[in-house]
């Protein structure tokens, strides 16, 4: 069949599986289906339905579309995926962006930490931005630390980094200039009502931060007072309408907690530093 006519099929059936932007995702797919790009597909005249139906039927069960093709754009890279991380999200840049406002000298970041490291897309595009700098992630998965060392070699990082299992920062020395992470932070009694990608298919073990949702927010700033520098500063991911919990938490440890939105107007990055 066309293209035309395979991108109509397939976005019909994805917005009857309920999917949101259904022609877009459907060209995507077709794309990563027939190994080829956006031209590519255009270029297409006889695309056979074999091609790409068992595609479409994972997508159709909404298992999401970054483990279907196996990878993601973070912070114009691009990142491998897999069910053992969550699949980046742009909300998730807004660390970086803040980290860079941050610290206009690039020069003055020399050692990045990323905590709960999944795809490694943090640590990676932070190193992006600092490009004197050297990068640990620490993810609890091991499968996780394999596929963050394995973007980090496709992405030329590979000297410029080091992975551990580990429990954030326990098996950790030293002080870190910027400590980045995307805990796990949402409700245990939330979880039922995430929608089917996430529920589904994401581990739960990035996205479970127990009954209130903090038990990785107060894991992470319990060892700032150790492991972060003088003049450095933690950043980490919030949940909606976890500000003031997090900025108490901080503050409590007597640090000081600034937010950054994300594009949606909502509190996503908060930076942290000493007093």
């Amino acid at each position: 069949m066309k293209t035309a006519e395979a991108v109509t099929l397939v976005a019909a059936r994805l917005a009857a599986a309920g999917i949101e932007a259904p022609r877009r995702e459907a060209r995507i797919l077709l794309a990563a289906a027939l190994q080829t790009d956006a031209a590519g597909l255009l270029a297409s005249d006889d695309i056979e339905e074999a091609s790409f139906i068992p595609w479409l039927t994972r997508r159709e069960a909404r298992e999401p579309l970054a483990y279907i093709v196996g990878q993601r754009e973070f912070w114009g890279l691009t990142f491998a995926t897999s069910p053992a991380t969550l699949i980046p999200r742009p909300d998730s840049e807004t660390l970086i962006e803040a980290a860079v406002a941050m610290f206009p000298d690039k020069r003055k970041i020399r050692h990045i930490l990323d905590l709960g490291t999944g795809t490694g897309c943090l640590l990676l595009a932070a190193l992006h931005e600092f490009p004197e700098a050297f990068g640990t992630g620490v993810d609890l998965s091991v499968a996780a630390t394999t596929l963050a060392k394995r973007n980090a070699a496709q992405l030329g990082f590979a000297q410029r980094t080091a992975f551990l299992a580990g429990s954030w920062a326990d098996a950790l020395s030293g002080k870190f200039d910027l400590i980045l992470s995307n805990p796990p932070y949402i409700p245990a009694s939330d979880l039922t009502g995430l929608m089917p990608e996430v529920k589904n298919y994401e581990p739960i073990t990035a996205l479970d931060g127990g009954a209130d949702g903090l038990v990785a927010y107060r894991a992470i700033i319990a060892t700032l007072p150790v492991q972060l520098a003088a003049n450095g500063a933690a950043i980490l991911e919030l949940g909606i309408g976890q500000l003031n919990e997090v900025t108490e938490l901080v503050e409590n440890a007597d640090f000081t907690a600034t937010a950054r939105a994300d594009l949606a107007g909502h509190p996503r990055a908060l930076v942290i530093q000493a007093k």
